[in-house]
């Protein structure tokens, strides 16, 4: 019998130790014995890899579990301690970073004004942040599996290159590589919404969806696109600029250079610049305008029931397209609370096709500064449960 090349062996031992890794994951805490059904892997390859996971630190023994006759069983869990990663959230005038555990629990954090907005210089700037982050953790660079960097724009993530950014006015930047030279560490760049959809993914509310869209409501209009359990990027990276589908050609100038696109009637600026027309007032920032709206001010109300009401039918729309199961709404925009949200639902369910509104679930996600970065982190957390042969973009599956 001719002999299995060792790089095939290899390769099947690693997709094991990530069906492990992941049924781990999602049913903890559990037994060898119950992963070894669950799995149909063998007893004997379960035993020996998950050796391996608790030599690496991955995986813990804890308390005995109930007895099916016999010994009580040894339960294993993931140990959240067993790796250490970085998210940073990549802005235009800023940046900021977490070290996380592998749960995406915040360990440290910090932060850097961008100044400079040239490529050499942002480069050396998150080269400080993240080495500044080490030095406040008092960790070692050696116990990082990776660093994720989250930003707007189209980003080509199996080649680490940011194609074109709005904000930055980037293009076809190798930032991976260049990030990767001088910190000595994996490095993995995505679209921003694309890392807040990976966080969902692996360690919040799509975790049981294979098919769900979320939403980005702030500076910009973004959408992250799970179908069939991936990660859908599109052919260059491009998929989800949900904030540039063109609602009137002759409508407000947007960033992108174009007019009347979404985001310029409902990102940060739009809002704002809707609401001094209607009160014929000037309206420094959001907060501003929210200590306004609370005060009992109906104008200024309806201008946030009037962005719910575009973004209801927009998403409803997009359901007639792709007809996910669970629409997850996040990021800053969430703060325009239930009078947006409500105009928001009325408007999606009149404007969705009969029989497609029983299936489709909106959900609103809470939101705090740490997002971003966590939601950066959580790619290079999920590298560790991809599957090697996962196609660029897909998430790994029991």
């Amino acid at each position: 019998m001719a002999k299995v090349p060792q790089g095939n062996r290899n390769l099947i031992r690693s997709i094991n130790r990530s069906i492990i890794l992941n049924c781990i994951k999602t049913k903890e805490p559990i037994s060898r014995a119950v992963l070894a059904e669950i799995t149909q892997l063998s007893p004997a390859t379960v035993t020996s890899i998950i050796s391996d996971l608790i030599a690496e630190e991955l995986v813990l023994e804890t308390e005995a579990g109930v007895s099916r006759g016999g010994r009580r069983p040894i339960m294993l869990t993931l140990n959240p301690m067993g790796g250490l990663v970085i998210g940073v959230k990549l802005m235009e005038n800023q940046a900021v970073a977490a070290l996380t555990d592998l749960n995406c629990n915040v360990l440290q954090k910090a932060s850097i004004q961008i100044t400079n907005g040239q490529v050499d210089a942002v480069v050396s700037s998150l080269v400080a942040l993240v080495n500044d982050l080490v030095t406040r953790a008092a960790i070692k660079k050696k116990q990082l599996l990776g660093i994720g960097v989250g930003l707007a724009g189209v980003v080509d993530s199996k080649r680490g290159i940011l194609r074109q950014s709005p904000f930055l006015g980037w293009k076809d930047t190798p930032l991976r590589d260049l990030l990767q030279e001088k910190l000595k560490v994996p490095v993995y760049i995505d679209n921003d919404v694309n890392t807040l959809t990976l966080g969902e993914r692996w360690l919040g509310n799509g975790l049981q969806e294979d098919n769900f869209i979320v939403i980005t409501v702030g500076r910009g209009i973004g959408m992250g696109i799970v179908m069939n359990g991936q990660m859908y990027r599109g052919t260059s990276g491009g998929a989800g600029e949900f904030g540039h589908v063109c609602i009137d050609p002759s409508g407000p100038q947007c960033d992108c250079g174009k007019r009347g696109c979404l985001e310029s009637y409902l990102g940060d600026r739009a809002i704002l610049r809707s609401a001094r027309g209607k009160l014929g007032r000037d309206i420094q920032d959001f907060e501003e305008l929210l200590s306004i709206i609370k005060s009992g001010n109906e104008l200024a109300a309806s201008v946030f029931s009037d962005a719910g009401k575009l973004l209801g039918r927009e998403l409803a729309n997009l359901t007639n397209i792709l007809d996910p199961k669970l629409i997850l709404i996040s990021g800053e925009g969430v703060r325009m609370g239930s009078l947006f949200f409500t105009a928001l639902q009325e408007s999606f369910q009149n404007n969705i096709m009969p029989g497609l509104t029983r299936d489709t679930e909106i959900r609103i996600n809470p939101w705090d500064d740490d997002a971003w970065a966590r939601a950066a982190a959580s790619v290079v957390i999920g590298e560790l449960f991809n599957p090697p042969t996962q196609p660029e973009g897909g998430i790994g599956r029991i």
